[in-house]
């Protein structure tokens, strides 16, 4: 089965692709200054899974994540920091760059280890890089989570607090990950999706619109619906009914 085939069969067109928009256009709207750093660019830290199961898919994602930069050129740009973990106890983080091709080439270095989850080391770091400085949006992709619950609910809620809203994408069906990434995006106030490979399209749109959000907040987000169309087009619907 090819990449782009792996990549979504349980979100395309589903209602949990529905549900996860919807999620988005209700994250709590802030002031533009918020949006604003100092070169008025929005901040968005994306976090990895790069244990050995995650290898299929990665070179997917390092793909994806540069429509992210796409998105955001005419809001004035993006600052992306790329979080990964893999191995035993490794956790890596780059430098805050706005550049597509440099955050391409971080990611095609990478290479995926075997190792243990370390989402409670994201979380603590995405909290310390805030208070340093706001980050406007967390997205984190991975397909498990085997590491305690509640201390990663205490986590994600002190990231809530600080208004860092956590955007969970789930590849494949297991539960227990499910049901820890769930309560990461509830209790910071973010959105959860699961997808499996068969709609990279609409995977790369997901990752778009949270872009978008996290650079020009609810009102670009609404303008890059008009534009877009599709999946992303029913943000600006529920923000307009909202």
């Amino acid at each position: 089965m090819s990449d782009d085939k792996k990549l979504s069969k349980r979100s395309s067109g589903g209602a949990e692709v529905r549900a996860f928009l919807d999620k988005v256009a209700r994250t709590p709207a802030m002031g533009q200054a918020a949006f604003s750093a100092e070169r008025g660019r929005g901040r968005l830290m994306f976090a990895l899974d790069a244990t050995a199961s995650r290898q299929p898919t990665w070179d997917r994602a390092a793909q994806l994540q540069g429509e992210m930069f796409r998105a955001t050129t005419a809001l004035g740009g993006l600052d992306v920091q790329l979080a990964f973990f893999r191995g035993f106890g490794e956790f890596k983080v780059s430098k805050w760059t706005g550049e597509g091709a440099e955050m391409l080439r971080l990611m095609t270095s990478v290479f995926c280890l075997a190792g243990e989850t370390q989402i409670g080391k994201v979380l603590k770091h995405a909290i310390a890089e805030t208070k340093r400085r706001r980050v406007n949006a967390l997205v984190y992709v991975g397909d498990s989570c085997e590491e305690d619950i509640d201390a990663l609910g205490k986590s994600a809620g002190e990231l809530g607090l600080l208004g860092v809203p956590v955007f969970m994408f789930h590849e494949g069906g297991d539960p227990m990950a499910a049901f820890g990434f769930q309560q990461i995006a509830k209790l910071t106030g973010g959105a959860y999706c699961a997808f499996d490979g068969s709609s990279a399209e609409t995977l790369k749109d997901l990752l778009s619109a949270v872009a978008v959000y996290a650079a020009g907040g609810h009102k670009a987000l609404e303008h890059h619906a008009k534009t877009r169309g599709g999946e992303v087009l029913r943000i600006a619907r529920q923000i307009k009914g909202g």
